[in-house]
């Protein structure tokens, strides 16, 4: 495989590479150092990539795995936490603060979610995954990504209803 060969087959799915490890690392530093790791791991080994049916599936499951170790070793303690999602000069300072408010403290409920719920959440609702290659990525059931997915909306939902109805938990 040559070099724009493999650029082009890998350039299209390494933001959500790089997605799904700032989901599971949480500091944007550890998510681009793993980003930079997979994209290395893959450029090694570019000469088989031709057995692997879906190479972005192989790559997210290589990012997932990857970052789950990361975050198993004892450098874990030194991941910073960052939320620096949602900036909009238009809205109302008020408006802003609350909007703000609900991305941490959804933010702040994912990061409660079991592995599992917390990874097909990232995959379906921020990475725009198919349920198929969901489960082809995790390595599970259709209906347990389905069932997966379903019960971390519905925490999250419940959660943030349960915040928003009676304030600070």
């Amino acid at each position: 495989m040559t070099q724009a060969e493999f650029l082009n087959t890998v350039m299209p799915f390494q933001d959500k590479v790089f997605r799904l490890a700032k989901r599971l690392l949480i500091s944007k530093e550890e998510a681009e150092d793993a980003t930079q790791e997979i994209l290395m791991k893959l450029w090694n080994n570019k000469g088989q990539m031709e057995k692997y049916r879906n190479v972005e599936a192989f790559a997210m499951t290589m990012t997932k795995n990857f970052c789950l170790d990361r975050l198993k070793s004892k450098n874990a303690q030194n991941l910073k936490i960052v939320h620096s999602n949602y900036k909009d000069g238009q809205t109302p300072l008020q408006k802003q603060l609350e909007l703000q408010d609900s991305v941490d403290w959804v933010g702040r409920i994912i990061e409660t979610l079991p592995e599992q719920q917390k990874l097909v959440l990232q995959l379906r609702d921020i990475e725009q995954y198919e349920f198929k290659e969901i489960a082809e990525i995790l390595k599970m059931n259709e209906t347990a990504v389905r069932v997966s997915l379903s019960r971390a909306r519905k925490t999250i939902r419940e959660q943030l209803t349960k915040t928003h109805s009676y304030g600070v938990q």
